[in-house]
């Protein structure tokens, strides 16, 4: 399994679209499981919640041109950070639409996925992600991929190609920073 998930990988690396559907076969229930954990913390009763993510995300992989995964695992980094993009592009759209900027209504999906009070938290915590990405890519990398993507500690290392010990370092400073990074907002928006 594992050698033919690294073929179909080179593949569509080497620009072979439908070795991205034969892969998207092989591992639709492990992208399910990213997109789930994505998901957290939504209402529940939305069943097609993780489904319309994946769904989303398979047109947004489809779509591009340069692909460079050659592990399971760099193909799942690329595939939360796709379904993190799709998220708050989502939330933006609610907000906007929430404040009475132009009259389009929500389209199905961005009804289904995500709650306003979701909204607002994840494009908080994309805003403090993107700062500290800026200041420190790999550490806003470490937390993308263990809070968006779901990814092990171990995952999260073999993606980035550091130690676990690096990325568990990292993921404790990103927490720390971005937590600093989001707490005078809070107060704010409580004000």
């Amino acid at each position: 399994m594992a050698a033919e998930i690294t073929r179909l990988l080179s593949e569509w690396s080497d620009g072979n679209q439908a070795a991205l559907d034969e892969l998207l076969a092989v591992l639709y229930d492990e992208l399910r499981s990213i997109a789930s954990h994505c998901m957290k913390g939504e209402r529940p009763g939305h069943l097609l919640q993780t489904t319309a993510l994946v769904n989303e995300a398979y047109l947004r992989l489809v779509a591009r041109r340069q692909v460079n995964c050659q592990t399971r695992t760099q193909f799942f980094a690329v595939a939360a950070q796709v379904m993190r993009r799709i998220l708050v592009d989502y939330a933006r759209t609610r907000n906007r639409i929430k404040r009475g900027e132009g009259e389009s209504p929500l389209s199905l999906h961005a009804v289904a996925v995500l709650s306003d009070d979701r909204a607002d938290e994840l494009l908080t915590i994309n805003s403090a992600l993107e700062n500290l990405t800026a200041v420190d890519p790999r550490k806003g990398r470490v937390f993308e991929l263990r809070y968006f993507g779901g990814m092990s500690l171990e995952e999260v290392a073999s993606a980035l190609n550091v130690s676990t010990v690096t990325v568990e370092r990292d993921w404790r400073m990103a927490k720390l920073w971005l937590r600093r990074e989001i707490a005078p907002r809070s107060r704010k928006a409580a004000e």
